[in-house]
Formats: structure tokens, C-alpha cells, sequence
């Protein structure tokens, strides 16, 4: 993928050093795009997410601490969906991302490894429905905004989670295979021993670019 302004070839990295005699590779970000795309398959809550518009990416966790930033969504739009954003007096757009077909990506959902993988299995699970459920219902590149000052979480952000993790059980009682979410079950030593060496899409952030006045 790319985003215009910047240079292009984003490359499918490893995460970590490579595992000895490793007989495949893992790739992470295509799984969690696997279990994204049968989610908003399965359930109404969240089939407004179009996937082919949805940039999934990971970042190296600096330390293999369990605790800090697991996840998070990116919106490449500003609010309602506006192209342009006015602050301190500026005005502002955003680089476009589009991949290599030349389809333009609204949102970038990204995972911190190997410190995600290392969360048990349930907090995966409401990490992902977490972040799935920040997506606007209008699917136009903004967050999903509750009312009050903490419009993205709502005004708890306990209750948000604990909704996640509903929707989560939902997904599951659906009945999706097992084998597209089962390395979820595993820890990221478990997986590189299971599977290969863990690689998959670093995406850069887009930058704000200030726009020159009009007239």
C-alpha cells in the first residue's frame, strides 16, 4: 500500500528474529483480515465494515511488557466523513492510502506485537471486536461517536468493553471454523513454534497535510 505524498513499497515484514528451521511463515495481518471479513459476514452489528476499504498493519511493541497499547483504528476521515478539517486556524486533509489496485482505504486497524498475541485469548477477542465496533455505522472513514466528551468509548469505557466481549460471544455462537481463529488461542512463542516466522503489513500513518487558504 501506499499513501500519496509519501513513498510507495510498503514491505511485508517480519516481527522479530526468524525462527530456527522455521518450516513456513505466518502471516498475521492476512489472518486477522480472514477473521474480520467472516465477522462483518456474520454478524449485523458489524456488517457496515467493508473490509477491502480496511488497512490491517501491526507495529513492533517496543518491550514484551503485557500491558500498554494492544490495538487501535485509525480513521483516514475526519468527522462525518469531511475530507478537510479546520484547526488552530489551518486547514487540514489527510494523505490518501489506497493498496496496489489502486482502492482507497478509510480506516488502518493495527496490532502491537508481540504484545497482542501474548493477551489470552478472550482479550484478544474483545481487543478485536474493541476496535471492529470504533468503525462508524456510515462506514465513511470517521469513528464511531457517542454522544458526551468521551465520544469514542462512550462514557464508560468498562461498559464499552464488556460490550466487545458480547459481541465477541455473538461471533462465536455463529459458528465461524474454528481453524480461522484458533492461533488466537496461542501466544506468540506458541504460534512462531506452531506455524513459522511471524510476518505480515507495516503501514505507515498517513500524515495531516495543511492546505493553502482559499481565495
Amino acid at each position: 500500500m501506499s499513501a500519496e505524498g509519501q513513498p510507495a513499497g510498503l514491505p511485508t515484514t517480519a516481527v522479530g528474529s526468524p525462527a530456527r528451521s522455521a518450516p513456513a511463515v505466518f502471516d498475521f495481518t492476512a489472518r486477522i483480515r480472514a477473521i474480520c471479513v467472516d465477522i462483518s459476514a456474520r454478524l449485523p452489528e458489524l456488517s457496515h465494515v467493508r473490509m477491502e476499504q480496511v488497512a490491517v498493519s501491526f507495529s513492533q511493541a517496543r518491550s514484551r511488557v503485557l500491558y500498554g497499547l494492544q490495538a487501535k483504528l485509525t480513521p483516514l476521515r475526519f468527522e462525518s466523513g469531511s475530507l478537510e478539517m479546520k484547526r488552530h486556524g489551518r486547514t487540514w486533509t489527510v494523505q490518501r492510502l489506497r493498496d496496489k489496485a489502486g482502492q482507497e482505504m478509510l480506516y488502518i486497524l493495527s496490532f502491537y506485537l508481540p504484545r497482542f498475541l501474548d493477551q489470552s485469548y478472550d482479550e484478544k477477542l474483545t481487543t478485536l471486536f474493541h476496535e471492529l465496533w470504533h468503525i462508524s455505522a456510515a462506514f465513511d472513514g470517521d469513528l464511531r461517536r457517542h454522544p458526551g466528551r468521551c465520544f469514542a468509548h462512550s462514557h464508560s469505557q468498562k461498559q464499552y468493553d464488556a460490550f466487545s466481549a458480547a459481541l465477541a460471544e455473538k461471533w462465536l455462537r455463529a459458528g465461524p471454523p474454528e481453524e480461522l481463529y484458533a492461533f488466537l488461542r496461542l501466544n506468540f512463542a506458541e504460534v512462531r513454534k506452531r506455524y513459522g516466522n511471524v510476518i505480515g503489513q507495516k503501514i505507515r500513518t498517513p500524515k495531516l497535510i495543511p492546505l493553502p487558504p482559499k481565495g
